[in-house]
């Protein structure tokens, strides 16, 4: 059984020879699983951790993208980040937000809305074909895809986002309508390319977080479900699944999720008994596949390899015949253990007996030594 397989069969809840495996990490443990391994790129680490699946991508053709004397670099909508540091890492965070003070229609500088011209889909159904020749799950998009409210803050801030949709406030809906209209038509350009063979698309959306849901279902009602619905509608008429990453305790949205018509739910953030992923199982298994649910805060970063090999074999026994894509419940964090990190992948029977030559023969253009632009833009 191939991962394409795998995952179909998980998917469908008709079995699989083991549980399938989605892996995310950030570039600092991804060098560090690398160096473990004696591997120099991505794909080669995928394949040793067993990662069920792979992503086509337009090339970006759009305007240049420009960086700073200060070292920050521009994103899609003019917002720049920059690099800041801690101990063992580094991460980009916003550090110019164009539309952080603008109040009036009239103010709102449209020239960096981006579209989907800026990309260039030639090549996606040849990315398609070879992904799917190499049996992978065949996935397009990002967590950042979509992503109103947090992506949007980062051009506007987080107090202006969450006040602008509590007052219906004009430039943040246009900001929001823009948004939406890129990514839409984005992703139905890459399934009209792709000709059908892309498995799964990706999106995000912050709705949750510790314990409570971020935004009440009057706004979610008025502003997101439309739009998320829309956006379903045209994944599934290209036969494709829909897959969307939410951080944060979301169990309160799931049922309007579902109804829209969301098929995967990606990373499962288990911070409190309600979104433990028994509890989630029982009440929307039928209906909802989940992908990650390993917990990055806790068991990953804190626990013993013991520890995580017992919430993995707890998932299998769970989810015997299907019903969940194991992974992390977000990227693994620096100062996680190697030997959870591989216990994690062990346990689920996808990490690699043997390094072979098949293995350190694959390339990959991805750098891990940065962060991946496209998931914050």
């Amino acid at each position: 059984m191939n991962s394409r397989d795998r995952v179909s069969g998980a998917f469908n809840r008709t079995g699989f020879d083991r549980i399938p495996v989605k892996h995310e990490g950030t570039p600092e443990i991804n060098q560090l699983i690398m160096n473990h391994f004696g591997l120099t790129n991505m794909e080669q680490l995928l394949r040793v951790i067993g990662d069920d699946f792979r992503y086509a991508e337009p090339v970006y053709v759009g305007p240049e993208l420009r960086k700073f004397p200060d070292g920050s670099i521009e994103g899609y909508w003019g917002e720049r980040y920059k690099y800041a540091e801690f101990e063992g890492g580094k991460y980009l965070e916003a550090c110019y937000l164009p539309f952080s003070n603008i109040h009036e229609i009239s103010a709102l500088d449209r020239s960096h809305f981006p579209t989907a011209d800026w990309f260039d889909y030639s090549t996606i159904r040849q990315q398609c074909l070879e992904i799917s020749d190499q049996g992978y799950a065949v996935c397009f998009g990002t967590a950042g895809d979509m992503d109103f409210i947090n992506s949007i803050a980062r051009a506007r801030g987080t107090e202006q986002v969450l006040i602008d949709l509590i007052t219906d406030d004009p430039v943040y809906m246009e900001i929001m309508e823009a948004r939406f209209n890129f990514y839409y038509h984005m992703h139905e350009r890459v399934l009209h390319a792709a000709g059908g063979l892309i498995d799964f698309t990706h999106i995000g959306e912050d709705l949750g977080t510790q314990y409570s849901q971020v935004i009440g279902f009057d706004v979610f009602d008025k502003h997101f479900a439309p739009k998320f619905r829309k956006y379903f509608d045209m994944v599934h008429s290209y036969g494709a699944r829909t897959m969307m990453h939410i951080c944060g305790c979301a169990r309160a949205f799931l049922p309007r999720l579902i109804n829209l018509g969301l098929d995967v739910y990606d990373v499962v953030q288990p911070t409190n008994p309600d979104m433990d992923i028994a509890v989630l199982k029982h009440e929307f298994g039928d209906n909802l596949t989940f992908c990650g649910s390993v917990c990055v805060q806790s068991t990953l970063a804190f626990g013993s390899a013991g520890d995580v090999a017992k919430e993995v074999e707890r998932r299998k026994q769970l989810f015997p015949k299907g019903g969940l894509f194991l992974g992390p419940s977000h990227a693994i964090q620096v100062g996680t253990p190697i030997e959870n990190i591989i216990a994690l992948y062990k346990t689920a029977g996808s990490l690699a007996e043997e390094i072979d030559e098949a293995i350190l023969s694959a390339t990959s253009g991805k750098d891990t030594g940065e962060i991946n632009m496209s998931k914050l833009f």
